[in-house]
């Protein structure tokens, strides 16, 4: 008797696309979980380039694309408590047990999946303004006296450019509400 036969059929592995396509989607996730545990982002780029690699290697593994997140995060965690490892010959680190109660508060706090997608939405948004718009609209965010800057190149009142930064925060606002629907559709 055959006793594979016997077992249900385990559904098929995800396809590369669709591995290229989740790593995409959730690697701000991922690199924002690995800047939870470690101290720099030179490691986080480091460790997440590691565990795409291990990702990619044991993608056969994933079965259900809506447990690719937790299953990057296992990857993605246990990598850098390998680059940990490692940093601590060279200087004094938190305790492991220390890092992995951190990790675990934070990622409960941090994992919002809402949060990335109004992200996403709103740089596809941001990418939709011509670029005089867009840096327009990202000038107060530069520093202050951007605005102030801009107003004396293009020969308009600052208090002008803050009238035009509105209406373009409310069109970015109804842009990403819209995208936000239609993938929740």
């Amino acid at each position: 008797m055959d006793v594979e036969s016997d077992q249900p059929e385990s559904p098929d592995p995800i396809s590369e696309a669709d591995f290229v396509r989740l790593f995409a989607r959730h690697e701000l996730a991922l690199r924002n979980y690995a800047r939870l545990i470690l101290p720099d982002w030179n490691r986080v780029d480091d460790v997440l380039q590691d565990a795409s690699i291990t990702m990619w290697e044991s993608r056969q593994r994933l079965r259900d694309e809506s447990g690719f997140l937790p299953w990057g995060k296992v990857i993605v965690r246990h990598k850098c408590f390998n680059a940990i490892a490692k940093m601590r010959r060279d200087r004094l680190v938190l305790d492991k047990n220390v890092l992995e109660l951190i990790a675990r508060e934070e990622a409960v706090e941090t994992e919002s999946e809402d949060l990335i997608r109004i992200q996403l939405s709103l740089e596809e948004c941001l990418g939709e303004l011509t670029p005089e718009r867009r840096e327009l609209v990202l000038a107060p965010y530069r520093g202050a006296g951007e605005v102030k800057t801009l107003a004396d190149e293009s020969g308009k009142t600052p208090n002008s450019l803050y009238k035009i930064i509105g209406r373009l925060r409310g069109k970015l606002s109804q842009c990403v509400e819209a995208k936000l629907r239609l993938e929740l559709s």
